[in-house]
């Protein structure tokens, strides 16, 4: 069945991708340009978020989490069963960067951890192609090629958009992004796909015309460069010898029936003037082929993309994400490199393009996002309204906690992930800075009538057992001496009698927030089990909360 997981797409590739399952794999990964993309959460009155939400922007930091990534990358790498040499080259460029671009060697750990088991989940047959942008694709290229081999690069695609940006910054508009197109085995999928002829070019090329049938055709070259030493290609047909010029007979195999398979050169060629397809002319000896154009499908792309178009802000295709990319984009990857009932995989799936090309062209399908809240989006906006699919039937929803049980494996096996899930539930964005259970976790932002910046409510989530006073009074410093107004404390396991209603006192005594003659306590708090019921903190309009109605089935949001 199809399936979209909530949760890091390395997490979700080691625990619950088989070895050498997708035949396919498209990822568009953040870049590495220092860009918000945050546009999706403005409220309803076109408000930004004050802060950059973690899953939506490609901000970089050498933190210590990146810092531990980095220093196991060569066992990594080792362990992948790449090349000792590669694993040195990643010491020397490591140490390089670190000196001179700590954050592009934060992108570039990130991506490297995930590109290895991509390697490992992609089949011997199968294609990978990955999207990127001049920032930092020539990098990624050069750890593509030590991960997926160099032999298995195959092209380089420049996917020309229409709005070029950065006009007027004494440069020239960038108006292209790249996809690095790797096939990793010798035996692939390939099928040849096709542009619209440009009707200068048929006027000008299919000049002919046959006249029983008034079809259009060209000439085209029967010969090849290079002689054939051990094959029929090689030698003579009709008093022509390919080999006086250098060249052997090359016989288009189009029109003619399977049949004529194993048939040697000349009996094709013979084959060929039988039905017509051979035009001699009246000088010379040398004959042509005859390409009519109602059998060519049109113009074999090249590496040059420039007829897709990037999309308009008033298509409905748009889910309202920066970088979303064009249907028709994904659609001709996806007819390229993988056919029908295969397994198509995007591990960074956003508002889900590639999920959706994949199912309508009849492809299985895997997707992965770090955001509940582009799952949320994706399964009700894409999947469920657009697609008509039926979660449960057509395709499943994993990785997120549906009871509190789930939850505390959650706990036990990602304390930071189920911090994010515990944020973004409530309606919540987590902050840039990962935290291990302390400091605060995430923010909840509410509009005030006749106010024009966002207030928020600071956030902090405690899953473990042992939850005191202390770590309230800690978050109500926090409220008084940070930017927002309203503090909330998430809580796995529900308070004692006795505790709760000293928790209930203490918060109490930190007063309400009046905004429109409705009273909402500065300090609240919540189980995961009253979340899991529907129940939310107290706020004025949350931004963001009426983006997705009704939610996803099973998340009681």
């Amino acid at each position: 069945m199809n399936r979209l997981y909530y949760g890091d797409c390395l997490t979700i590739m080691q625990d619950h991708m088989e070895s050498a399952s997708v035949d396919l794999i498209y990822l568009d990964p953040p870049f590495n340009s220092n860009r918000e993309y945050n546009a999706i959460y403005k409220d309803e009155t076109g408000r930004p978020l004050p802060d950059q939400i973690e899953a939506f922007c490609d901000l970089w930091e050498l933190d210590d989490e990146r810092e531990r990534s980095i220093r196991s990358m060569p066992v990594l790498i080792r362990d992948a069963g790449l090349d000792d040499s590669v694993a040195d080259f990643w010491k020397l460029w490591m140490n390089a960067l670190r000196r001179t671009q700590p954050r592009l060697l934060a992108y570039l750990s990130y991506m490297v951890e995930r590109l290895l088991r991509m390697k490992v989940v992609l089949k011997p047959t199968g294609s990978i192609y990955l999207h990127c942008d001049p920032t930092a694709g020539h990098y990624i290229k050069v750890m593509m090629d030590a991960i997926f081999r160099h032999r298995s690069f195959r092209s380089e695609i420049v996917w020309r958009r229409v709005n070029p940006t950065g006009r007027g910054t004494k440069r020239l508009a960038n108006n292209a992004d790249y996809i690095l197109y790797y096939a990793v085995g010798d035996t692939f999928t390939y099928n040849q796909q096709y542009r619209p002829h440009n009707e200068e070019y048929v006027k000008k090329a299919y000049n002919r015309t046959d006249k029983p049938s008034g079809r259009r055709y060209r000439l085209d070259n029967l010969k090849g460069a290079g002689i054939s030493r051990t094959g029929s290609s090689g030698k003579p047909w009709r008093g022509v010898n390919p080999a006086e010029t250098g060249s052997h007979w090359a016989v288009p195999g189009g029109a003619l029936p399977p049949t004529a398979r194993n048939l040697s050169t000349q009996d094709k060629l013979d084959l060929l003037e039988k039905m017509g397809r051979i035009y001699w002319p009246k000088r010379g000896k040398v004959p042509s082929y005859k390409r009519y154009l109602d059998e060519m499908p049109g113009t074999p792309i090249d590496t040059i993309w420039d007829d897709i178009g990037n999309l308009h802000s008033q298509s409905k295709e748009r889910l309202g994400y920066a970088t979303q990319k064009p249907l028709a984009l994904l659609e001709r990857i996806i007819r390229q490199s993988s056919d029908e009932g295969q397994v198509v995989f995007d591990p960074f799936c956003g508002c889900a393009t590639t999920l959706e090309a994949a199912h309508t062209l009849g492809r299985k399908w895997i997707g992965i996002d770090i955001a509940i809240h582009a799952v949320k989006r994706v399964a009700k906006i894409r999947l469920q309204d657009r697609l008509g699919l039926v979660e449960g039937q057509d395709f499943t929803v994993e990785g997120v906690p549906r009871t509190v049980e789930g939850a505390r494996d959650l706990w036990g096996r990602d304390r930071y992930h189920f911090q994010k899930w515990a944020v973004e539930q409530v309606d919540g964005f987590v902050t840039t800075k990962r935290t291990a259970d302390g400091g605060v976790d995430g923010r909840l932002y509410f509009g005030i009538p006749g106010q024009r910046d966002l207030e928020s409510m600071t956030i902090e989530v405690k899953g473990g057992k042992n939850v005191s006073i202390e770590h309230l009074r800690a978050l109500s410093g926090v409220l008084d001496n940070d930017v927002a107004v309203m503090a909330g404390l998430i809580i796995m396991e529900p308070l004692g009698a006795i505790q709760e209603r000293n928790f209930r006192r203490f918060m109490a005594e930190k007063g309400d927030l009046e905004v429109t003659g409705t009273q909402y306590p500065r300090m609240q708090m919540l189980t995961v089990q009253e979340i899991l019921d529907g129940k939310r903190f107290s706020t004025p309009g949350v931004a963001g909360r009426g983006l997705v109605q009704p939610t996803l089935p099973g998340t009681l949001d």
